[in-house]
């Protein structure tokens, strides 16, 4: 069972979409529910992972459980959310993917030391679970622990069964580039590139990284993407200030007038539209 991603993004977004970990797409996948919580069974000796026809009561009563945990939490209804989870590891307290969702929403509540340590409880149980991997090492990076982010992303990646390598992709670009790690940025980021040419945030963060870089051809050429996929009035204020720069330094002025009209017109109120009318255009 997977929640599907929201527009309020948690754990790789932050507060401005199409930001840092941009991508807004982090996500809030938790994988097979019931059936993902690391558990096995012994078979002459081996152990053997957990199916369907395993399941006892009590890990289906955690299932629903957990199901109701993940709408409440789309919802955006936090407190009740966490009360269903904490019934969902009464009935099974061996199910990761509890944990996991646990570690989410305490992260929105910003219960920061308790986000950390349910992811820590989640991988315990389920070490080789790549969303696991993936949302740990997506809020490790929020709170500027890329170091120890990145062998996260690395494990969701090297994971075969993984399903969403994009994702990590972008979050371990995102990340690299918030640690001003601009080659290991720009390669994660252009394998991601490889799986979704148009994706929106990837598209983004390498203009971001060719810019940093101070190659505003390429930085050019990514944010011409990035408009081509994307109306100019609907970017947030932190692209729309990227496009203004780069095409500044590009030497295009209509460009450069669209996206600051755009950012005036739609981000009166941004720091970004602030540093655009004192002409911070290097800061």
């Amino acid at each position: 069972m997977s929640a599907r991603s929201r527009s309020r993004s948690i754990l790789v977004s932050g507060a401005r979409a199409l930001g840092l970990l941009a991508a807004a797409m982090l996500a809030v996948t938790l994988a097979g529910c019931a059936g993902s919580a690391g558990g096995a069974r012994m078979h002459g000796g081996t152990e053997e992972l957990k199916t369907a026809s395993d399941q006892t009561s009590a890990d289906k009563r955690a299932s629903i459980r957990l199901q109701l945990a993940v709408g409440y939490f789309q919802d955006g209804k936090m407190e009740v959310a966490l009360d269903e989870v904490k019934q969902a590891i009464a009935a099974n307290p061996d199910l990761a993917d509890a944990y996991g969702l646990r570690a989410l929403i305490y992260a929105q509540m910003g219960e920061l030391a308790l986000a950390d340590d349910n992811f820590q409880r989640a991988l315990k149980i389920a070490p080789r679970n790549p969303e696991l991997a993936n949302n740990y090492g997506s809020f490790l990076c929020q709170q500027g622990r890329g170091a120890q982010a990145i062998p996260l992303f690395e494990s969701a990646l090297h994971n075969p069964a993984y399903q969403s390598p994009v994702k990590a992709l972008l979050n371990a670009g995102s990340c690299s580039l918030k640690m001003q790690k601009y080659d290991a940025a720009e390669r994660y980021l252009l394998d991601a590139l490889r799986y979704e040419p148009d994706h929106l945030p990837t598209n983004v963060n390498l203009a971001r990284v060719y810019y940093e870089r101070r190659d505003v051809q390429r930085a050019g050429f990514f944010i011409n993407r990035v408009k081509a996929v994307a109306k100019l009035d609907g970017l947030p204020a932190d692209v729309l200030w990227l496009a203004v720069r780069i095409d500044r330094k590009l030497g295009d002025k209509g460009a450069e007038a669209a996206s600051a009209t755009q950012l005036r017109r739609h981000h009166a109120g941004s720091p970004e539209y602030a540093a655009l009318q004192r002409g911070a255009f290097d800061e």
